[in-house]
């Protein structure tokens, strides 16, 4: 997240409690230590398994001894496992996609009430077929943005309510892309966003969608 994006979501006031599991939108600006220093290298290695377990075929041999490791670092990560609310993914703003390793990785160049553009990277984890990236992973980058989108927007946590994806054109893997949200316009609650996905001058993708403010307590 960029430094526009924190300076916009910090002036709010904030929320003491996750009641319901409400969200503090202004947490969105807070604490970039959370995880050590080592956590974005630990996220890039996570995605790198991600890239290479989607192509593997590996021996039974391989198998087996991959699926030790895997059972080694689960014991040990079992002994780090917080709530959702203090671990460092959805916080760490220094890192592609906030840490979160459940997102296709971007990085936000520009956030403000005027929108928000970034740059997104489909890997080969998210290979839907014939070297283009899965519609759904797709739809899941635009669904965050146009999320942080609406939240800056209005500094108000929110929900989607629908998102509609068009498919222009193949989206390509392993690629920076150029992905842009905005606020058409707000009715009470509801907050109508659209987005743009682009490979150089060329529309791979757009989304339009509504945002429903949250009330506090709710989820």
């Amino acid at each position: 997240m960029s430094k526009q994006q924190i300076e916009a979501v910090e002036d709010q006031p904030t929320q003491e409690h996750h009641e319901g599991g409400f969200r503090p939108i202004r947490e969105l600006g807070r604490d970039n230590t959370r995880g050590g220093v080592h956590y974005g290298e630990l996220i890039e290695q996570v995605r790198g398994l991600m890239d290479r377990v989607r192509l593997a075929d590996p021996s039974d041999e391989l198998g087996l001894e991959v699926i030790a490791t895997l059972k080694e670092l689960n014991a040990k990560l079992d002994e780090a496992v917080v709530d959702e609310w203090n671990a460092p993914s959805w916080h760490r703003n220094d890192l592609p996609a906030r840490g979160n390793i459940t997102l296709p990785p971007f990085l936000v160049d520009s956030a403000s009430t005027e929108g928000v553009r970034a740059r997104i990277t489909f890997r080969t984890f998210h290979l839907g077929g014939n070297s283009a990236a899965h519609g759904g992973h797709i739809a899941l980058g635009f669904d965050d943005l146009l999320g942080m989108t609406a939240a800056i927007y209005t500094k108000q946590a929110t929900r989607t309510a629908f998102l509609h994806v068009d498919y222009r054109s193949i989206t390509p893997l392993n690629t920076e892309l150029r992905v842009h949200g905005w606020v058409e316009r707000q009715e009470g609650r509801k907050v109508f966003v659209r987005a743009t996905l682009h490979d150089g001058d060329r529309l791979c993708a757009e989304a339009h969608g509504l945002f429903v403010l949250l009330k506090p307590g709710q989820q």
